[in-house]
């Protein structure tokens, strides 16, 4: 896994300059998006992918699993990423939410059974979802252009030269035993596509233009997430996305 991390890493890192280098004059009508062309393709191929594939799976994964273990599932899961989140927190020297994110860690993993039930959240401790992307976006790094990554879907340019720290930062991949590994990312596919089985399907069957819907949906979503929900009402997507504070 730690070898197919690096093969994807320096994928990412290629695909990225490959873009720049082939990409940079197609006309679009976004200008946050001057790869379109290139990124409908990926967009197509992604979905291709996931109907043959992914979605079948994460169908079969609610079929077979009862809906109080899949949310322990994520429970678990979830609490593996707070580790990363609250790494991410103090990068960004968010004292309040780094000790309360700690405090979640703690009382799911000691109490929560080692994570599978969420008794943090039943205490009020908030949960954060933070990444190393949203680290360099809180302090002053522009997004650049929108890119869909094969398989991974949405992203910035910022947020996928980040992709490489961010699976190093990820602790389901620093247990030793490769298979442990490799069972932790496929659950994680199948966890967070079987939350998505009908969203996914209103979106396509209901948007005259799904590439759109989710270009713009994942550039909300992503500038509300660097300002923690409280984005300032002018903003210039060509700028930093925030002023570190």
């Amino acid at each position: 896994m730690i070898a197919w991390t690096k093969r994807f890493a320096s994928l990412a890192l290629l695909f990225s300059l490959v873009a720049l280098q082939g990409c940079a004059t197609v006309k679009t009508a976004d200008a946050r998006d001057p790869w379109e062309s290139m990124n409908r393709s990926v967009f197509q191929f992604n979905d291709v992918v996931d109907t043959m594939a992914i979605k079948p799976a994460a169908q079969l994964y609610v079929k077979v699993l009862p809906s109080f273990v899949r949310k322990g599932v994520g429970n678990f899961l979830g609490n593996l990423g707070d580790v990363w989140s609250m790494a991410n927190s103090a990068l960004q020297l968010k004292g309040q939410a780094t000790v309360e994110t700690l405090m979640r860690i703690h009382v799911n993993t000691f109490f929560g059974l080692g994570g599978l039930l969420d008794v943090a959240t039943e205490m009020r401790l908030e949960k954060r979802k933070e990444d190393f992307g949203q680290t360099l976006g809180y302090w002053g790094v522009k997004p650049g252009p929108y890119v869909v990554l094969p398989l991974l879907g949405p992203s910035t340019l910022r947020d996928t030269l980040a992709l490489p720290l961010d699976m190093q930062g990820d602790v389901s991949r620093q247990f030793s035993d490769e298979a442990t590994r490799n069972a932790l990312t496929a659950t994680r596919v199948l966890d967070i596509r079987s939350g998505l089985l009908q969203t996914v399907d209103v979106v396509m069957a209901a948007s005259l233009d799904p590439y759109s819907f989710v270009r713009d949906g994942y550039l909300q979503k992503r500038r509300n997430d660097i300002h923690d929900g409280n984005p300032p009402s002018s903003f210039d997507y060509g700028d930093g996305e925030a002023d570190p504070k």
